[in-house]
């Protein structure tokens, strides 16, 4: 006799949901939840709750189910008697119930013999259908395509996802709080702007249909940042969305999240003392320790090296990085010294460019332990303010690890007539065909010929950050929905 063929699971389940709904309302409205799964877990023996969730397991006796429920904290099992139920109600269950289904169970917590708690069923309702059935939960789900695109899959099958996507929550959560105590202000400034400014990188462009007016994703929110703190505002941050139309890799996201701020009367010794601060309370808090491994290397942040920019570029080239004139004399020496490949070398298209090159080709990739990087040459960050010492650097440092550029902040140019005319030597080496640099925000200048006080802005890369800290290998990990082709 021929093998009957098993009916596909989603065939299995419409039925029951068809049969479902001949008895009512499938999909409820909302369930009376007395306790989350993590209180419940407080409850002391025989004291009652009413507790609800996506069933991740079920095991039939006959006369007894047992099973467990889930939401984001964790698991709880709980036990149905037939003996306890109507016998139509735990006929119903036992016909209509599928692992997936959300489900609200109420009763009294007990210990089974084996020692588990367990939430004994006085009453059951389904509360929403499944009807498709989830990964084996034992192994989650290996196709890692299909872990990022459907990715509440991946969290409720996953541990090691749901922890990180937790612990993002809760360093969001961190880094505002400590911000607002240290008297920040959060504020919010436009993504959709007439001129993308802030940060060399290419924008991403869109279109204003009302106003017929060209338009471009923000690559930074700085210059409004600062507008604010011309309103009065002595200390300002925004914790949200950039977007850089460039390419992607475990460290680089198109879209990402970003935080940025800015504190009047600080130099940028303020802001390097104030964030490696943050970062090793930060880690305190959500790790317990100042010593973490990522992807098998041991980091240390309990102190932070020191790496002279300047220093290091002009060892690489044998020669004073402001001895070059133009971009084409740096070239031709790049060249005769063999310091990076040479189409990478043609390609460049500024002085910015090819000094950018050589520090994240030859020199960031090999800073494993967190490093401040500091003495940068004023014509790579346009708005940045000049050294009062020597006017050809910026009081500016990063903050990097594992070859990863975690953060950037700088001593902020106020003086328009500087301002100015670093905007224009980035717009002439944007028509040289410098797709990064940007064009003058006339906006901007106004504002800032009004007045601004000294002050000093920090960017600080989230996702990035996370990353390290939660011991995952790419960006993708730690965000709730990447981009995918």
């Amino acid at each position: 006799m021929q093998q009957q063929q098993q009916r596909p699971e989603y065939e299995v389940r419409l039925e029951k949901f068809q049969n479902m709904q001949a008895h009512g309302v499938v999909y409820k409205d909302k369930f009376a939840r007395t306790h989350t799964i993590a209180q419940a877990r407080d409850l002391q023996d025989e004291a009652t709750a009413s507790l609800c969730g996506r069933v991740t397991a079920l095991r039939w006796f006959g006369k007894l189910v047992f099973g467990r429920i889930y939401d984001i904290d964790g698991e709880i099992q709980f036990s149905i008697s037939k003996n306890d139920l109507p016998e139509e109600d735990f006929a119903f269950f036992k016909e209509s119930v599928d692992v997936g289904d959300f489900i609200g169970v109420t009763g009294a917590m007990y210990h089974t013999q084996k020692g588990e708690f367990t939430l004994k069923a006085s009453s059951v309702v389904i509360l929403s259908k499944s009807l498709r059935p989830l990964p084996e939960k034992f192994h989650g789900i290996t196709d890692v395509d299909k872990k990022f695109r459907q990715r509440y899959l991946d969290c409720i099958t996953g541990e090691e996802t749901r922890n990180t996507l937790k612990l993002r929550i809760a360093m969001l959560r961190f880094i505002r709080e400590y911000l607002q105590t240290a008297g920040f202000h959060e504020v919010e400034t436009p993504i959709l702007q007439t001129v993308a400014s802030g940060a060399a990188a290419r924008p991403f462009a869109t279109h204003h249909n009302t106003l017929d007016m060209p338009l471009q994703l923000r690559i930074a929110p700085e210059l409004f940042l600062k507008q604010v703190i011309a309103c009065g505002f002595d200390r300002v941050f925004e914790m949200g969305k950039n977007f850089r139309n460039e390419g992607m890799d475990a460290m680089h996201l198109q879209e990402f999240t970003m935080l940025e701020w800015y504190a009047s009367y600080w130099d940028f010794n303020d802001n390097i003392n104030f964030v490696t601060k943050m970062m090793q309370e930060l880690l305190l808090a959500l790790r317990g320790t100042l010593q973490i491994e990522y992807q098998d290397q041991a980091l240390d942040f309990s102190s932070f090296a020191r790496m002279d920019y300047l220093a290091a570029i002009n060892d690489i080239l044998g020669a004073n990085v402001f001895d070059f004139a133009d971009t084409d004399a740096l070239k031709a020496h790049m060249l005769a010294q063999n310091i990076l490949l040479a189409e990478e070398i043609k390609a460049a298209k500024s002085i910015p460019a090819l000094v950018d090159l050589m520090f994240k080709r030859r020199l960031r990739n090999n800073i494993i332990q967190p490093t401040i990087v500091y003495n940068y040459p004023a014509f790579m960050v346009p708005l940045a303010r000049r050294n009062d010492a020597d006017s050809r650097t910026i009081d500016m440092f990063q903050v990097i690890f594992v070859g990863a550029e975690i953060v950037k902040a700088y001593s902020e140019l106020v003086d328009p007539f500087m301002q100015r005319a670093a905007f224009e030597e980035q717009a002439a080496n944007k028509a040289a065909g410098d797709d990064e640099s940007f064009e003058v925000d006339e906006a901007f200048l106004l504002a800032m010929e009004h007045g601004m006080p000294p002050m000093s802005g920090l960017g600080f890369g989230i996702d990035r950050f996370l990353s390290i800290i939660a011991n995952q290998p790419t960006l993708r990990d730690v965000i709730f929905f990447p981009m995918m082709k």
